[in-house]
């Protein structure tokens, strides 16, 4: 009786189908060929999603300075910087924020920290792009507005 039970099972194994190596290596060549093909135009996407979004990110920036301004009289010094936006440390006089949403101080798109230019009055908030170094071309460009 056991003897039957295990042909039954053998029986039953040798009539599935499994998949060919021919057939594995074509799938796999697909697959490579769609990578291939369509890695590179979703990375150009993804890059420039980040340069999109580093630029609202820096608008948003600007927006809270403004009203940060209205609300002191002045913007940030170059000491205090985009911290101020977050946290005045009672120093601060008419200081009513914090102006950024859930008072987080962002960081850019490629992880750098946003850098606040104060000069003669005239504010720039800035990235430093890709490469995280002043200067560069293309996605490496620095950000500002």
């Amino acid at each position: 009786m056991p003897y039957r039970f295990k042909s039954r099972r053998l029986r039953r194994r040798s009539g599935a189908r499994g998949f060919s190596l021919v057939e594995m290596l074509v799938a796999v060549a697909i697959v490579g060929l769609l990578i291939g093909l369509v890695g590179p135009s979703a990375m150009r996407q993804l890059q420039s999603s980040r340069v999109k979004a580093t630029e609202a990110q820096i608008t948003q920036l600007r927006s809270a300075l403004d009203i940060f301004l209205i609300d002191t009289g002045r913007y940030p010094s170059a000491q205090e910087g985009l911290n101020a936006l977050v946290n005045s440390g009672g120093l601060i006089p008419g200081w009513n924020g914090p102006y950024l949403r859930d008072g987080n101080m962002p960081v850019d798109p490629w992880g750098g920290t946003y850098e606040y230019i104060l000069n003669n009055g005239e504010v720039r908030v800035r990235s430093l792009g890709a490469d995280g170094r002043p200067g560069g071309t293309g996605l490496d460009a620095d950000i500002q507005g």
